[in-house]
């Protein structure tokens, strides 16, 4: 099923990422891990593209493994560090494993160097043309804070525009720890006549470590009551895990209040995270969807 689909039919969805082994072609653990994520019935998985060699090959094979546990999958595409011949080949190679959902992303330039990129893809919004024309649903990457390499969030948004204007059929954000940088945000693209569904990504905090990381990586906001809660708990792993556990699930219900319809799970291959906070919100869930939970 296309992300479109569950996108346009589900009241509220959610969605988990995973991503590959780093080396080998073994696939074994992370297949564990997404049959164990999968038992959790999100609407989609998505699975980021490993930077070198098997690892690529393995976003794919992955991907078809979560379609193989009756999950809809999302594979992430980049087009940094790989030839134009690569590329056409990663798109094949997902079409033959019955792939429909491609996240197109230019990928991180090594270092800054922009010789990295390769003529005709040298823009995430390159390969959404290219993507839409092989006949993927097409995700777009975001962010609610701007872009770290936009001079500021104008040309971000104008930036964005022209790669929904090429085929994205959907957004999904960079993970972001201030609910209201996200409304901003979402205010800031309805103002840019971008209309497409926007998925807001959350990452639960569980280790000191994560937040220098997540600082490093996004340059992401973070405020004060989060590095508060890091603080104070920075010496007690299992107080810590329940703590950002419930940070994310407070994000989680506050969007969800406010009418945010797909939420994305960064769970760092880590079930038990999932796991605990979709025992927090099933009742959340169940009523937004028009159900009732057991």
């Amino acid at each position: 099923m296309t992300i479109k689909d569950i996108l346009d039919t589900k009241k509220v969805s959610i969605s988990f990422e995973i991503f590959p082994p780093k080396q080998t072609d073994d696939c074994t653990k992370i297949f564990q891990t997404a049959e164990e994520l999968a038992a959790l019935h999100p609407d989609f998985m998505s699975i980021t593209y490993g930077a070198g060699g098997s690892t690529r090959v393995n976003t794919a094979e992955i991907a078809a493994h979560i379609q193989s546990l009756s999950t809809s999958s999302l594979a992430h595409l980049t087009c940094i560090g790989n030839s134009e011949d690569e590329v056409y080949d990663a798109i094949q190679g997902l079409k033959a494993r019955s792939i429909q959902n491609v996240l197109a992303l230019r990928g991180d330039l090594p270092d800054g160097n922009a010789d990295a990129t390769v003529p005709g893809f040298k823009h995430a919004s390159d390969l959404v043309k290219v993507l839409k024309k092989e006949g993927f649903c097409v995700g777009g990457a975001c962010y609610p804070e701007g872009h770290p390499e936009s001079p500021n969030r104008m040309q971000d948004i104008e930036n964005l525009k022209y790669k929904v204007d090429n085929g994205v059929d959907f957004l999904t954000t960079q993970m972001f720890f201030e609910n209201t940088m996200f409304y901003s945000f979402l205010y800031r693209l309805q103002s840019a006549g971008i209309r497409l569904p926007v998925i807001a990504g959350i990452m639960p905090i569980t280790s000191p470590n994560q937040i220098k990381r997540m600082i490093e990586l996004s340059d992401a906001f973070v405020p004060e009551k989060l590095l508060a809660m890091c603080d104070r708990f920075k010496d007690s792993p299992e107080a810590l895990r329940q703590a950002g556990i419930a940070y994310a699930t407070e994000q989680i219900i506050d969007l969800i209040s406010n009418g945010v319809r797909g939420i994305h799970i960064y769970t760092m291959n880590r079930p038990s995270i999932a796991r605990a906070i979709m025992q927090n919100i099933d009742s959340i869930l169940a009523a937004s969807n028009g159900a009732t939970s057991a």
